[in-house]
């Protein structure tokens, strides 16, 4: 699979984040549309189906990123083998 470079990952990662903390989802047609295209270039950047899994994996590409900073994914990945 390719890999986005991290700068790319992290400029998504901030322009997504900024528009859904000003609850941009509830905007104009214009601004919900970047947020979709948003969501959708994430998911494409890293092989995943769902914007807040696109997210956590994005993260995981970028420089300085620690397995154990997701401790969701492994719990969530214990409990679906328990």
């Amino acid at each position: 699979m390719l890999m986005a470079h991290p700068v790319v990952l992290q400029n998504l990662i901030d322009q997504y984040e900024t528009l859904r903390m000003l609850h941009a989802e509830s905007g104009g047609t214009e601004v919900r549309q970047r947020m979709d295209d948003l969501a959708y270039t994430l998911c494409v950047s890293t092989g995943t189906q769902d914007v807040d899994a696109a997210l956590i994996a994005a993260r995981h590409q970028l420089p300085g990123a620690r397995v154990e900073d997701d401790s969701a994914l492994v719990a969530g990945a214990g409990a679906a083998g328990a």
